[in-house]
């Protein structure tokens, strides 16, 4: 039983999805800075999605974090983004960093959907 005024504690999947959020977060981070290294050879459409993946992961692993209650529907909001990261990082097939994103924002969508069914 939760003492009145102490927020539960974490599962170990809220924690899987905070960690693959977080960590999701930062490979996005590292590839909108290779991206922007590269110059004119990184699309438009790449940094959209690095830039709407990033932003996602950070604030639905901060709303798990505070125990939101709006924590499902962020996670599958999270998880939409994420997919549409990974996609988009699949269009530069031979770019090791793109692919390191990539499964970065997979696994993350994996985690977030499972969140959005759960109840916080």
């Amino acid at each position: 039983m939760t003492q009145p005024g102490t927020m539960p504690t974490m599962t170990k999947e809220m924690q899987d999805c905070v960690d693959a959020c977080m960590t999701c977060h930062s490979v996005c981070e590292e590839t909108m800075s290779s991206c922007m290294q590269m110059g004119g050879q990184a699309q438009m459409q790449i940094m959209r999605a690095l830039m709407d993946c990033a932003e996602t992961t950070r604030m639905c692993a901060d709303m798990m974090m505070r125990r939101s209650p709006m924590s499902p529907e962020m996670c599958a909001m999270c998880a939409k983004a994420c997919e549409m990261c990974a996609e988009a990082c699949m269009s530069m097939p031979d770019d090791p960093q793109m692919m390191r994103c990539a499964e970065a924002c997979r696994r993350c969508a994996v985690t977030c959907r499972a969140m959005a069914g759960a109840t916080m």
